[in-house]
């Protein structure tokens, strides 16, 4: 599927440009893409230098977290939770252990711990399932909340948008948190109503309640604000709790005697091996979207869209940063690429890269987590994971828009 995205790109460019050539008598439209390319090429080296810093510095925190037994603290809170949702899955199996502590790496941003524990849950839950080929309600059910995605720290995003150069990288930081919330929220009912869950469970409302209400009277609080004083919260609160949570893990680790220097440097060398490897696909995609560009193909579609945004009467300051929700659920370094490409076009703090970063940490990609996740155990048939997925991942998009309408607009 992304080899078929990735061509597509060059194969639609390609079609652009011979039509603005052939029609449009614009000559100069095939130097427009070359340079586009060597440009896109210098961007991702400029990119891949903070990072390096970033996610060197981050894993080397977030591996003092892991010494310190937090993610394992916190996969044990989540557990009678999960029991509930997937009652097939027995007390006290494995699977159970392995989901909660995958969804505990996931909140606190820990992608490269997260992803092989949840290869593990999936087949530890492959056990349990009676249908080899087939998925079962827990193994969906575990797909959807990891399509879904929901992270409290959407470091990544706070990067790229320190690398544009934003005054204040984390502003979106509440906008991400409200816009993720909804999508996970969406991806649990939906599956809870294909599977007939028993969300009244006295165990599942001890923990939905309070987050509810929690969630519902921050929203309350935010109703009452401007919007300048929304984006001044977003930024204090961005900033508050990403150190806060810094000088939490230190702490603690100190606490239980956690050697945190090595433990930093431990992590910081994962840190730079993951952040390396990267790099090609960072280039491979940035090219093709600036060559996408370059074209015009990409602005052409882009106006038809807003041509039919505006006929509805709606406001058309979105549709920019719809590329990246687009290409969301087939490539995650597609919309990455999408996403700093609208920063570089449109400026670090418009509108449209403010959505579109918002878009980005709101959800995961659908088909690649479905393609690895039950590609892993050797799920052929989907059922209804698939739609659940799509569903929480357009909620994502929407709450996204709106949020920042609501902070931003």
């Amino acid at each position: 599927m992304l080899n078929g995205l990735w061509l597509g790109f060059f194969v639609v460019a390609m079609v652009s440009a011979l039509a603005q050539w052939l029609v449009g008598g614009n000559a100069g439209i095939f130097a427009a893409m070359v340079e586009s390319i060597f440009a896109m090429a210098k961007l991702s080296v400029e990119v891949m230098v903070l990072l390096f810093g970033t996610l060197t510095l981050w894993l080397g925190f977030l591996r003092i977290a892991e010494k310190a037994g937090i993610v394992d603290w916190l996969a044990k809170a989540l557990g009678p939770l999960f029991r509930r949702l997937m009652p097939e899955v027995p007390a006290g199996h494995p699977a159970i252990g392995l989901i909660t502590l995958n969804f505990a790496a996931n909140g606190l941003g820990l992608d490269n711990a997260a992803t092989p524990i949840g290869l593990k849950a999936m087949k530890a839950l492959q056990e349990l399932n009676p249908l080899p080929t087939t998925a079962s309600n827990a193994q969906i059910l575990f797909l959807v909340l990891n399509a879904s995605s929901l992270t409290l720290l959407p470091v990544t995003i706070f990067m790229y948008r320190a690398q544009q150069g934003a005054a204040d990288p984390t502003l979106v930081f509440l906008p991400i948190l409200l816009a993720t919330s909804a999508s996970t929220l969406v991806g649990l009912l939906s599956v809870a109503i294909m599977q007939r869950l028993r969300l009244w469970d006295p165990v599942v409302l001890a923990y939905l309640i309070p987050g509810a209400l929690v969630l519902g009277g921050f929203m309350a609080l935010l109703a009452t604000l401007s919007a300048t004083a929304l984006a001044g919260l977003s930024s204090i609160l961005g900033n508050l709790t990403l150190f806060g949570l810094i000088m939490l893990f230190l702490l603690i680790g100190a606490l239980r005697k956690v050697k945190v220097y090595e433990a930093f440097v431990e992590g910081a060398k994962e840190g730079f091996d993951v952040a390396k490897n990267l790099l090609p696909y960072l280039v491979a995609m940035l090219c093709a979207v600036g060559v996408l560009r370059a074209s015009g193909a990409l602005d052409f579609g882009l106006e038809g869209i807003r041509h039919v945004v505006a006929w509805t009467g709606m406001d058309t300051r979105f549709v920019d940063a719809l590329p990246t929700a687009m290409v969301k659920p087939f490539s995650g370094s597609a919309a990455r690429a999408m996403l700093i490409e609208t920063m570089q076009t449109q400026g670090v703090d418009s509108f449209p890269a403010l959505v579109a970063a918002t878009i980005q940490g709101s959800t995961e990609t659908t088909f690649y987590v479905l393609a690895v996740y039950f590609g892993s155990v050797g799920i052929q048939r989907a059922r209804h994971a698939v739609g659940c997925a799509l569903l929480a991942e357009f909620a994502g998009v929407v709450a996204a828009i709106s949020v920042c309408y609501w902070f931003f607009g």
